[in-house]
Parts: structure tokens; C-alpha cells; sequence
């Protein structure tokens, strides 16, 4: 999928994910960014997606933060395991991991990446903390 066409059957497919049984969209869930300043894949993504980000379906359900890899280890989120690349995308519902992608492929790859994510994660986004 690419293109405008792509992003409205996303934001068609992520309508009923975001929502919860009562109605209210979860907000217990994020998208934390570790980038460096230095990565040129990460000025790639905010180039490409960055800038339109907070617009999408996708912010409505992982509202994005970023985290400097060069000062921060673990951007108060209980990891995985240590982020050792950048740009490295980490999912992150009650404060703890439940997905990543690491690096960043291409804007089509990206949203499709982060859209399994959220398919995947749904149950966990929709939990209390």
C-alpha cells in the first residue's frame, strides 16, 4: 500500500482497533523513538513521517516520544532488552515493552511495521495500568 490510498485503508483498519468496548480510545499506550542526532536513518524518518506523525490514526492510539539513545538507556520504559540501534521504535503499553522495530526500512514498511504492532498489541493497549 502506498500513498494516500494506503494510509485511508490503515486509518479504516486502526478505526476499530483504537477503540475500547466503552467507546473511549486507550490512552495508556506509546511509541517511543530512541534516535541520535548523529543517525541518518532517524533524520530519514522525520523527514518522511516525523512531520505528520501526531495527524495519524496511529498517533490517536501511540502517541509518540522521543528519547536521545545518546543520553538515555531506557527512557523510564521497562525494556526488553537494551536498544542498541537507531532509530529503534519501542511499543510500549503500562510503562513496558510489548513491540519494537528496529531501525527504519522505508515509509511503506514503517506504517505497515507499526500497524501489525498495533493489530498485534491491541488487548494490552486496552488494559488498565
Amino acid at each position: 500500500m502506498t500513498g494516500r490510498v494506503g494510509h485511508a485503508a490503515r486509518g479504516a483498519l486502526l478505526a476499530a482497533v483504537i477503540l475500547t468496548a466503552s467507546g473511549a480510545i486507550a490512552r495508556a499506550a506509546e511509541l517511543v523513538m530512541f534516535h541520535s542526532k548523529s543517525c541518518p536513518w532517524c533524520a530519514a524518518w522525520d523527514r518522511d513521517i516525523g512531520k505528520v506523525y501526531d495527524k495519524t490514526n496511529e498517533a490517536r492510539v501511540l502517541k509518540l516520544r522521543r528519547v536521545d539513545a545518546d543520553r538515555e538507556t531506557d527512557g523510564g520504559v521497562k525494556l526488553a532488552r537494551p536498544v542498541e540501534v537507531t532509530p529503534t521504535f519501542v511499543i510500549v503499553a503500562c510503562g513496558r515493552e510489548v513491540g519494537r522495530i528496529l531501525g527504519y526500512p522505508g515509509e511503506d514498511h514503517f506504517w505497515g511495521l507499526l500497524g501489525m504492532e498495533i493489530e498485534r498489541n491491541r488487548t494490552a493497549f486496552a488494559a488498565k495500568c
